[in-house]
């Protein structure tokens, strides 16, 4: 007796998009840095007009050497009418902060939104051999997981 296959013949099924999931495939590359002798004033103006909360400090060297919010900053101008000093003499080296946590440019996406939510931070830098690369933030993730829903969640 032979035995009948009902099922036809099977096709490729279509190769899923591949959709990025590195860290570097979603961090800005077009950072606005600082340096350690900016007065703060002059920092608090970039971060209002160009509706950031913080960047990266960097010498001439491009390596990072800490991170500047405008926690930071309100941490300085608080400081400055407390003690009546005045804010001219207040810089970024003062006010930054320089243990900076960074994140690898090649850990999963999934995995750094992981990371956010462990450390309640920002921003990460990204720094290769010494030098910052790029940074990724809280909405890089976000917008990483909304390209990503369309591959890997159900609807």
């Amino acid at each position: 007796m032979a035995i009948k296959s009902f099922q036809g013949k099977r096709s490729n099924t279509p190769q899923e998009e591949k959709v990025p999931i590195l860290v570097s495939d979603y961090m800005t590359k077009k950072l606005i840095t600082f340096k350690e002798e900016q007065p703060i004033e002059e920092v608090i103006n970039i971060l209002i007009n160009n509706k950031i909360s913080g960047g990266p400090v960097v010498n001439d060297k491009n390596e990072l050497v800490g991170i500047i919010s405008e926690g930071d900053c309100i941490k300085q101008i608080s400081e400055s009418r407390y003690y009546n000093l005045p804010m001219e003499n207040s810089t970024v080296g003062r006010a930054m902060v320089k243990e900076v946590e960074t994140i690898d440019g090649n850990m999963n996406i999934l995995d750094a939104a992981n990371k956010f939510l462990q450390s309640r931070r920002r921003r990460f830098p990204i720094v290769e051999n010494g030098k910052l690369v790029g940074q990724i933030s809280q909405k890089d993730v976000l917008i990483a997981a909304m390209k990503l829903k369309g591959n890997t969640w159900n609807s």
